[in-house]
């Protein structure tokens, strides 16, 4: 009998908790509409106290904790972001989205040894994902894993062939490459002829012509038979506006002998001699594998040709098919339909090149498409004052740094460009604003040391020049202090620094700079 009066108590509870039950979903749901809302209105800061609340309503559920991660990472908070996707990978092992924005997070906290693991796992799952591959490439570049880097890239340019940054990355992973070659080269190998040819190369590439004929011509001295080097001659005679004596290069190119490869005679680059020609040996030395698969344009098998090789040999033709690569990269990234993204990947290899110009008119092609990027008018203002176009950049540095006073990028290129001018005056606070912000960057200490000298403060130019003694690569700044210090009347301290200044003349890489001196002569 008891019993029967309890049914209709425990009925109402059941119904008061069902209702009560259904009130709070009914909440939650809205709650949750709420922060949906203000994800998609890019309100990322006043969406995460909502995700917190259904966080601590929902206990357990991974849906709330991720959504509050990602709230978080678009917020930048980066830590507390990868804290909720690891909790999430621990509430659901298999959730890719969060294995994949752990990875994107720890990449942007700059952390890319930590973002390879789960970006690795995306792609296991997920094979195709473009971002989990982009992201993945950037990490390995970062931690220069060159190799692993190109791979990805390789593959992601395979994937999403309009992706500009497939290309860029995968031309400066093969950039690098080269470069990690070229280093082990000239530790075994400086004044090798193959050092020789590579570094004549790098420096016309800068548009420092006559070092590069000096050089090649000594490698031709050592070694003429070596292939491409009445070619690179004749592109320096090009490029100085001397046709007629490029085309007697470019003929003693194609009469060298063929290529002797895999027991015959193949084909040597168009325009050879094939018949009648002497024997390989007429250069002194047996054509290799790696290059013969070089002159055939089969790169990457030129490289693993020579793997594990660390002979002077092996690392030259590495290096020649690395830098080969990474041209047909950067060929295919100025391919890509017209986007101001390519532009500005452009520009910046053209800058790095030290090709100023042809970087600023990227620049400029790159705000025609998005005028209101202060990044690019940054870019182009630099551009502008690397490429000596002072008149130009000041204009476009004074009203920028308007709107950014504490940019040390800023205050230094306008110092510099107003001492450019011989505005010293007006240059001397923005280089002392610069140098204040970041005292590690030498290039500031010595402008500014310069002006310093320039308006007859000697005595201020001194620290700033022992500053910059460690990037002083051509004795500038150890002159500059020699000359400081005798206006200081220390005459001892000068001659000192005088003496350093000569012996970096004479050294190896001061007679690199010693060949601008010379003359470019006729064939």
């Amino acid at each position: 009998m008891n019993a029967m009066k309890r049914l209709p108590r425990l009925a109402l509870c059941a119904a008061i908790f069902t209702a009560l039950a259904c009130a709070r979903a009914q909440d939650l749901a809205e709650i949750s509409a709420r922060g949906k809302e203000l994800m998609a209105a890019g309100k990322y800061e006043e969406a995460i106290p909502i995700y917190r609340e259904l966080v601590k309503a929902l206990p357990g559920n991974p849906g709330p904790v991720m959504n509050l991660g990602l709230a978080l990472h678009m917020s930048r908070h980066e830590q507390e972001a990868a804290t909720q996707f690891q909790t999430v990978i621990r509430l659901a092992p298999d959730h890719i989205p969060a294995h994949l924005f752990l990875g994107v997070t720890y990449f942007a906290m700059k952390k890319p040894e930590l973002a390879v693991r789960p970006l690795q796992t995306v792609l296991r799952a997920e094979p195709k994902n473009l971002d989990a591959r982009l992201i993945l490439a950037q990490a390995l570049f970062a931690l220069s894993r060159y190799e692993s880097a190109a791979q990805q890239f390789k593959k992601l340019t395979e994937l999403d062939p309009q992706n500009p940054k497939a290309w860029n990355g995968l031309g400066l992973s093969y950039e690098s490459l080269a470069t990690r070659n070229f280093e082990t080269l000239e530790k075994i190998g400086m004044g090798s002829p193959y050092w020789l040819f590579l570094f004549a190369e790098t420096r016309a590439t800068v548009g420092l012509y006559t070092s590069s004929f000096h050089l090649y011509r000594e490698a031709e001295e050592k070694m003429p038979g070596l292939r491409g080097l009445h070619k690179g001659v004749a592109e320096v005679y090009r490029m100085i506006g001397q046709p007629q004596w490029a085309a007697i290069e470019a003929a003693k190119e194609q009469s060298l002998p063929p290529l002797a490869c895999g027991g015959a005679v193949n084909a040597a680059p168009p325009g050879s001699p094939q018949k009648g020609a002497p024997p390989p040996a007429a250069a002194g030395r047996l054509t290799g594998k790696a290059e013969c698969e070089f002159w055939a344009g089969r790169y990457l098998e030129a490289i693993a040709a020579t793997a594990g090789r660390t002979t002077v040999e092996a690392c030259f033709w590495r290096v020649r098919a690395y830098n080969e690569l990474a041209r047909q990269a950067f060929s295919s990234l100025a391919q890509i339909p017209n986007s101001a993204e390519v532009h500005e990947l452009l520009a910046t290899i053209l800058f790095n090149r030290k090709q100023y110009p042809e970087s600023v008119t990227e620049w400029q092609q790159a705000l025609k498409l998005a005028p209101e990027n202060r990044y690019y008018q940054e870019r182009l203002a630099i551009a502008l004052s690397s490429s000596r176009d002072y008149e130009k950049a000041l204009p476009l540095l004074e009203g920028l740094i308007q709107r950014s006073p504490d940019s040390v990028q800023l205050n230094f290129w306008l110092g510099y460009t107003l001492l450019s001018l011989l505005e010293t005056e007006r240059a001397v606070p923005y280089l002392e604003k610069a140098v204040a912000i970041d005292p590690s960057i030498p290039a500031g200490h010595k402008q500014l040391a310069s002006a310093y000298i320039q308006i007859g403060q000697p005595e201020k130019a001194v620290p700033h020049l022992k500053k910059a003694l460690p990037a002083d690569d051509d004795g500038s700044v150890h002159y500059q202090l020699s000359r400081a210090y005798r206006m200081v009347r220390q005459p001892v301290l000068a001659s000192e620094m005088l003496n350093k200044f000569r012996e970096i003349e004479k050294s190896p890489e001061g007679g690199k700079k010693g060949f601008e001196r010379l003359e470019i002569t006729a064939p």
